[in-house]
């Protein structure tokens, strides 16, 4: 017993794992959201009045150790950083929001590059898609539209250059990484791939940018042929589209166990590809909060069903090199969703707890 224990702590130590934490920048107002849903709205908003829409169900989730904070604050952010630091993350992947020009919830990132302040990794997904009135049952009405020109590519990158040359930015062998939620969504990705990483040499990085695609809303085949490294196994998409929810006939929610979910990964992962596929995970998902019909919820989440879902994947990834050894956690703070390793009043630090029982075994 004594030798398979030693052995396993072995190969633990022998492969380095970094995790990134995504974090959503929505918990500060701006204009836009003060004209679409109200003076004041922040991602706090749909957080604190949820209800539960079945006995058991658990909601609101109302934040403990941070509090209702607002990510204008320097102090906020740091504090954010911090904390994850202390339980093993290594960096922060921001959601970055750009319409043809137009930003939104960019203040975060912003003055975290000119600040300089948290001194922690951090990179960016596009989060490319038209924003709806899907919160409140309003599916079809866009808006914020999303439009796509080579123009507009240019300047996109023009903007995100000085971003880049971050030296907290990620980068993998010199390339800055850079996710793409809905690659699918943007004509033509191929060329405009090309012209940033054309763009990206001209400007220093001489190996072009690391562009990722996340599963869900990527491709069917290899997503190299598009200019892509690889993809990230993006969660939640397993939890609303799988065949083991119920649906509750007052709200068409669908509902899972989350402990029926861990148990299908547990089953299937890793799923052999042909190309590189980075792992993904999430502490919990409901989405009732923002969608008052037809939500997703993975209901039953706990700390153990967590790690044992963390200590699973993290145990079968094997990194493609050195430097591309992540491990995808979302969210950080997904509130609203249900989805958040940020401490709330009922489990305190238990998930930061897992999740720095796991990763310490890979540092």
């Amino acid at each position: 017993m004594e030798a398979t224990l030693n052995a396993m702590q072995k190969k633990h130590n022998s492969k380095h794992l970094r995790a990134l934490a995504v974090v959503l920048p929505q918990f500060h107002p701006i204009p836009e959201n003060d004209e679409w849903w109200g003076k004041g709205f922040t991602e706090w908003t749909n957080t604190a009045k949820a209800k539960p829409r079945f006995e058991g169900h658990y909601q609101p989730h109302i934040p403990a150790d941070l509090g209702f904070y607002d990510l204008r604050l320097e102090e906020s952010r740091i504090a954010q950083a911090e904390l994850a630091k202390k339980y093993g993350i290594y960096g922060f992947c921001y959601y970055h929001y750009w319409f043809h020009g137009k930003q939104l919830l960019e203040r975060p990132v912003n003055e975290i590059v000119a600040s300089g302040k948290p001194n922690f990794p951090f990179c960016l997904c596009w989060a490319n898609e038209p924003w709806g009135r899907n919160w409140d049952g309003q599916n079809n009405k866009v808006i914020q539209e999303q439009k796509y020109s080579k123009k507009d590519h240019l300047n996109h990158f023009k903007f995100l250059l000085n971003i880049f040359k971050d030296k907290r930015y990620i980068k993998i062998n010199g390339k800055p990484l850079f996710i793409i939620y809905r690659a699918t969504h943007i004509p033509n990705v191929r060329d405009m791939i090309n012209l940033w990483n054309m763009e990206a040499k001209k400007n220093g990085f001489k190996n072009g940018l690391y562009f990722l695609a996340t599963t869900g809303h990527a491709f069917y085949e290899d997503p190299s042929s598009y200019g892509f490294e690889g993809v990230w196994d993006f969660l939640p998409y397993i939890f609303s589209n799988n065949t083991l929810s119920r649906v509750l006939k007052s709200s068409k929610d669908r509902v899972s166990l989350y402990g029926d979910i861990v148990k299908r990964v547990l089953e299937t992962y890793p799923i052999p590809r042909s190309f590189k596929k980075y792992p993904g995970i999430c502490p919990g998902w409901d989405n009732s909060p923002r969608k008052a019909k037809e939500a997703f919820i993975a209901h039953d989440s706990t700390p153990d069903l967590y790690e044992k879902w963390l200590a699973h994947v993290c145990e079968k990834f094997e990194p493609y090199s050195k430097e591309e050894n992540f491990v995808f956690i979302n969210a950080m703070n997904e509130w609203a969703e249900g989805n958040h390793l940020e401490p709330d009043l009922k489990w305190g630090l238990k998930y930061l707890e897992a999740t720095k029982r796991v990763l310490d075994k890979y540092t």
